[in-house]
């Protein structure tokens, strides 16, 4: 009896210390394991190795940062194989391996190296590197296994995405499936070594962004890319046997992290640890033009330019029909015939060299070197430096068409693309033959310009006789209002003529009457796609089959050619996925008009309040919705070229097409600020009653912020399916901005969903997004976020936010409406003078 008790304490103190309960030290060894309520720290605590839940149902062995109050994991272990049992635990294998096990002994996830191990240790370095290595052997030496060998969804400082030739091993990043499930997602960040090697951006097996090949200081597709900063050091590294890419910090307080986003995003995050938050340093794709192939062959990609979309000298758009209406995938054809050798080459300045997967590589060779190589081979398309640094060195070579190209203002590297004679200039001057080609190109231009004069004054001489039928006089110009756009230079002009001339010069398709009337079917009643204040929306059909919608404006609407005006440019000259694409414009016949793309799904107000209809919105697509508006709104206060101010946000100026991807819509009322403004007056207040902030509603005051609060109070109405009303008359009822700031402040947030979404949604996702809408519609301006942090705040579930401060409840009444009016619903006011009062929090 006293043997069997002596064993039984034995076996009581060897699991006690088996199981032990936490570790302050940075190593776990094979008569150890990690419960999932224990940690393991890092020398210097930078790291954390532990178990997380996101739902308390599922165990996550990750990495995260030790010295950030917010858990960011930066590696899963078990990302597919979840420990579905609380007291599972980690722990070392016979053979070596690490393994998570659950209560039952059964291995739910192991590291499966081949090498074994006599004395393994498990340790956790200061890098973020989880290794296993022999207890006998320096941290230091190669580990017989390491985390970095196997990235997640980030790349830290020191690790590599990386091919390996003689052992066929790669390395890349992946996603989340979500912000709230750590398996594997569909996009990946990975190196392509066919060629010049670059790296992709892959939604499954769809290209989304093409990094560029290295030139030797950066990629030639991130220009904003330094080789060595003082605090960051990015590496590119190739011979026989390998290649990668890695970077390392010179500062050991700076925290920067590579990372990958569920809804397709490249981020370069940095930790401010002032605000408490990942600023997005970098992040891809950033606009139309880092879409890969947006331009198609032969097409270069110009953010400054509208249409985005142009093509070389030498070349033109293959479909011109599809040009004209913004979309330049299908690229560009020569216009003269190669002959090779007689071809020339152009020289094309600050451009993202072009897919360089099917290249010819030779880096001994000169720049000069690889341009005789070129010509010489008929097949070589262009030409180019690998290199750009000391004068610049190795040859790369195209025998193919030219895809993905863009240009930079600042950035990039230069490019020889082979053209015919005929079309570019000969760099040396040329023979005899030559000059008289030339002498003979200049008559034909010549010619060329006087029959296109002639044709140019017959038409405006035309044109002039059709205004005078119409009755349409020459008024000498206009003033502009106070809150007319800003002109560019590109649109200025010294010509005092009509408003239908100076229409002109927006660079913009214009489309016959006719052609847009038989387009609508005769604007017939069965072509209605809706009705605002300033016409009618219809729906169209080119004759080449196109679907469009055509914004009629009523000839008594309060829009006048001035907001027109207004709103034609900036759409022309806007162009972003979350953005409605203009295609051209009609202005005739005492008409004005503007055809858009058509969106099968309308706006989103015709959804989102329909109560038929809401539950087709589940929460997945809400969200997906809130994240593109914001990356439009995004894309309009800060990485357009111009900085722009919408100023009537709302969900009906939000439309939906076949796939519910947002696009703001209405740029009647926008505004374009100088580079360094911030803020405007105006005695002018225009917009809609329940999304103005307070400071535009009482004191004619708009920012970008104005927008941050319309945008917030847009959010609380997708998660609540609920208008933000705008009147109030004989009660005391709180708006549902009020509404959503008393749940909040009470912890009941959750009973805001929309009861028709409350079998899809996520609980951290909905919480996340009210609390951004609330910081969006705080009372003082200065208190809400820009949109690059309200942008980060939805794609990361780790970023510390802080607590929403009482809301600005903006109510009016309109004093022209009488009692009953009020009862209309679901009906918005665009009004120009409002009368408004301050409710504040109670």
């Amino acid at each position: 009896m006293g043997g069997f008790t002596n064993l039984i304490v034995f076996v009581i103190t060897f699991l006690s210390f088996f199981t032990a309960i936490s570790f302050s030290s940075d190593t776990l060894n094979s008569t150890q394991s990690l419960k999932t309520n224990d940690t393991l720290l890092s020398a210097n605590q930078t790291f954390v190795l532990g178990f997380f839940s996101l739902d308390e149902s599922r165990f996550y062995l990750g990495i995260w940062y030790g010295k950030i109050q917010v858990r960011t994991a930066v590696w899963v272990a078990n990302r597919d194989n979840p420990l579905e049992d609380p007291n599972g635990f980690l722990k070392i294998g016979d053979t070596g391996n690490m393994e998570i096990v659950d209560r039952t002994g059964k291995t739910i996830w192991s590291s499966n190296q081949t090498a074994a191990a006599k004395n393994p240790v498990l340790q956790i370095l200061d890098s973020g590197n989880l290794i296993i290595r022999e207890s006998s052997v320096s941290a230091s030496k190669n580990p017989l296994w390491q985390s970095f060998d196997y990235p997640t969804n980030t790349l830290l400082p020191g690790m590599k995405l990386l091919y390996n030739f003689d052992t066929k091993m790669e390395k890349h990043i992946t996603s989340w499936k979500s912000s709230q499930d750590p398996s594997t997602g569909v996009i990946s960040f990975k190196l392509d070594f066919h060629g010049l090697p670059e790296i992709f951006l892959w939604n499954n097996n769809t290209k989304l962004y093409r990094s560029g090949p290295w030139n030797g200081v950066r990629f030639s597709g991130v220009p904003e890319m330094k080789s060595e900063t003082d605090s960051i050091k990015f590496d590119f590294y190739q011979d026989e046997h390998q290649l990668y890419y890695t970077f390392n910090i010179g500062t050991q307080s700076l925290y920067s992290r590579l990372t990958v986003t569920p809804d397709g995003q490249l981020q370069r995050l940095t930790w401010v640890p002032d605000n408490q938050v990942w600023n997005p340093f970098w992040f891809a794709p950033k606009d139309q033009c880092d879409t890969y192939k947006e331009c198609g062959p032969y097409g270069i990609c110009d953010t400054n330019a509208s249409p985005v979309c142009t093509c070389m000298r030498g070349f033109s758009p293959k479909n011109i029909q599809a040009w004209n209406l913004r979309d330049g995938s299908d690229g560009c054809v020569r216009k003269t015939k190669l002959d090779c050798w007689s071809d020339e080459f152009l020289k094309v300045q600050n451009v993202k060299l072009p897919d360089t997967t099917s290249v010819f590589v030779n880096r001994s060779m000169s720049l000069m070197e690889c341009g005789g190589l070129c010509k010489k081979n008929c097949s070589c398309t262009a030409y180019a430096n690998i290199d750009i640094t000391n004068g610049g060195s190795g040859c790369v070579m195209w025998t193919d068409e030219l895809v993905d190209m863009r240009v930079y203002t600042d950035g990039g590297q230069d490019l020889y693309v082979r053209l015919a004679a005929s079309d570019v200039e000969s760099a040396s001057g040329g023979s005899k033959n030559n000059v008289e080609s030339k002498a003979i190109g200049i008559t034909v231009a010549i010619v060329v310009v006087l029959v296109g004069l002639l044709i140019y004054f017959l038409w405006k001489r035309r044109k002039l006789h059709r205004m005078l039928e119409c009755g349409t006089e020459s008024r000498g110009g206009f003033e502009r209002s106070q809150d007319s756009l800003k002109k560019e230079p590109t649109f200025t002009s010294n010509r005092r003529n009509s408003s239908e001339s100076e229409m002109d010069e927006l660079e913009l398709p214009l489309f016959d009457f006719n052609t847009i009337s038989t387009a609508t079917n005769n604007f017939s009643e069965e072509n209605k796609l809706g009705e605002g204040g300033f016409g009618i929306v219809y729906k169209g059909r080119l004759t080449e089959g196109q679907e469009i919608a055509v914004k009629r404006l009523s000839r008594n609407s309060g829009q006048g050619i001035e907001q027109f005006k207004n709103e034609v440019r900036l759409i022309a000259r806007l162009q972003h996925r979350n953005l409605v694409r203009l295609f051209g414009c009609c202005v005739g016949m005492d008409e004005k008009m503007l055809v858009y793309e058509y969106m099968e799904n309308r706006s989103l107000d015709s959804i989102l309040f329909d109560r038929a209809r809401r539950s087709i919105l589940n929460w997945q697509k809400r969200f997906y919705i809130i994240c593109g508006i914001a990356r439009g709104l995004l894309y309009l206060h800060q990485d357009s070229r111009f900085r722009i101010i919408h100023r009537d946000l709302k969900a009906s100026n939000v439309l939906l097409d076949e796939e519910m991807n947002p696009k703001i819509s209405d740029f009647g009322m926008a505004r374009i600020f100088g580079t360094n403004q911030t803020e405007a007056n105006t005695i002018r207040i225009v917009g809609t009653y329940g999304y103005m902030s307070p400071e535009y509603a009482m004191d004619g005051l708009f920012s970008t912020k104005s927008d941050v609060f319309s945008f917030g109070v847009l959010v609380l109405e997708i998660v609540t399916g609920r208008k933000n009303k705008g009147f109030y008359y004989s009660n005391d009822e709180l708006n549902l901005l009020g509404h959503a700031w008393n749940q909040w402040k009470e912890g009941k947030a959750l009973e805001l969903v929309d009861p028709s979404i409350i079998d899809s949604y996520s609980p951290p996702e909905v919480l996340r997004c009210i609390q951004v809408g609330l910081l969006c519609v705080q009372e003082r301006a200065e208190d809400r976020p820009t949109m690059s942090t309200v942008v980060l705040m939805l794609s990361s579930e780790t970023v510390l936010m802080p607590q929403p401060k009482s809301p600005g409840f903006c109510v009016g009444r309109n004093p022209n409406e009488t009692e009953s009016s009020s009862s209309r619903q679901d009906q918005s006011y665009s009004v120009n003078e409002v009368t408004v009062t301050m409710l504040h929090a109670r």
